[in-house]
């Protein structure tokens, strides 16, 4: 029996896609560890999210550190700390530079909101409504050098609907977010993905294109 997976994610914010994540673990569907959650954000919500369900939660400012190298550095020897298998970007508001890359190549995942390769960068959900597009999404891809522009594992899609300002989409998109991380981790627990010269491999083979969120909550190619 292989042993839980070990995942260290990191934050800026509420934690919402944290909670998914420990509540999938307590129900028993996600094998995994969550062996620590580091902010970049003292305040952030999140972080009580993970005292509350005793893990392991640190804050590293990013403004307490020179340049973003000496940031970048910190916060590799931080989040090594317990060997994970696997990082997680869950709503962490920082571009990850080669001092983090390095050590966690092909082991860290970020969740953006957008159908990648579309909407790279900020305000997503307002530029997906200004070009007239007829649906949206989420996309969860492998951490590169690039800006939201690793391989793409999966993504989840939803309609834009008249009348959509962009709270009330990403209203709607949260919640499906969620099961996408969900998931996605339950994949690497599961020994199925990686990345192997760029590309993702599923269960051993190459994917042409994202697997997608079934309404079961499962992905499919």
């Amino acid at each position: 029996m292989n042993a839980p997976l070990k995942v260290c994610i990191l934050i800026s914010g509420t934690g919402s896609n944290l909670q998914a994540l420990i509540d999938a673990r307590e129900s028993g569907r996600l094998d995994i560890d969550i062996i620590h959650v580091i902010s970049n954000v003292a305040d952030a919500p999140g972080l009580e999210r993970a005292r509350r369900h005793g893990l392991r939660a640190s804050i590293l400012e990013h403004h307490a550190f020179g340049d973003r190298d000496e940031f970048d550095h910190a916060l590799s020897v931080l989040a090594a700390a317990g060997a994970p298998d696997l990082v997680v970007l869950a709503g962490f508001m920082r571009i990850i530079g080669p001092a983090m890359l390095a050590p966690f190549e092909g082991r860290m995942i970020n969740l953006h909101p957008s159908l990648l390769p579309l909407y790279k960068g900020t305000s997503t959900y307002q530029r997906a409504i200004d070009a007239g597009d007829g649906r949206h999404g989420a996309s969860i891809h492998f951490v590169t050098d690039e800006l939201d522009g690793g391989p793409v594992i999966s993504q989840v899609v939803i309609p834009i609907l008249a009348g959509d300002d962009a709270a009330g989409l990403a209203a709607r998109l949260g919640p499906m977010e969620h099961r996408l991380v969900v998931a996605t981790v339950e994949h690497f627990a599961r020994h199925r993905v990686e990345c192997s010269d760029g590309r993702v491999l599923v269960d051993g083979d190459p994917i042409e294109k994202p697997l997608l969120l079934q309404t079961d909550g499962q992905l499919a190619a």
